[in-house]
């Protein structure tokens, strides 16, 4: 609408994601062909050594490929059967990452999902160093619950559909 201003990443990710905004995570780009967003790399996101947790780069990888699932499949209920993630590079304290999710198959039962998580610089905010690489398999046929018809309404507010 004309004087109003577009709501600010973290906000959007906030109703979107709770687990992933908790960690700092900010969506850029919904759509039933992208999904993608960034996370500055925190104590709250690292192992003892201060390098990214792997189990973060696993959960960035499955919720972003899960939302972009949920968003081709016409909003039918997702669930993840399998999830295959290589770790590439080390992300440490302070860094700033990219995560980027594109489908390779969004079939009407079977959808897959290839995720990459780049370490970008700051201040060009070109990619650098290529991270992890996911490769996320979800089961996309079921019907959603009515309750999550709210939830729907707000992804595609957001969404680029």
């Amino acid at each position: 609408m004309v004087g109003e201003k577009a709501p600010s990443p973290a906000p959007i990710t906030a109703k979107l994601d709770r687990t992933l905004h908790a960690l700092g995570f900010q969506y850029d780009l919904v759509s039933p062909e992208r999904i993608a967003g960034h996370l500055k790399v925190t104590e709250t996101c690292c192992q003892p050594f201060n390098v990214l947790n792997g189990g973060v780069s696993a959960l960035m990888a499955e919720s972003l490929a899960s939302m972009g699932a949920y968003i081709a499949s016409g909003f039918k209920r997702v669930a993840g059967v399998q999830l295959a993630t290589n770790h590439l590079r080390a992300a440490l304290l302070g860094d700033f990452l990219e995560a980027d999710a594109r489908p390779v198959h969004a079939g009407k039962t079977i959808q897959v999902w290839e995720v990459h998580i780049w370490k970008i610089d700051p201040s060009t905010a070109e990619k650098k160093t290529l991270v992890s690489t996911s490769r996320v398999t979800l089961l996309s046929n079921r019907q959603a619950p009515n309750d999550l018809k709210d939830y729907e309404q707000m992804i595609k507010s957001f969404a680029k559909l």
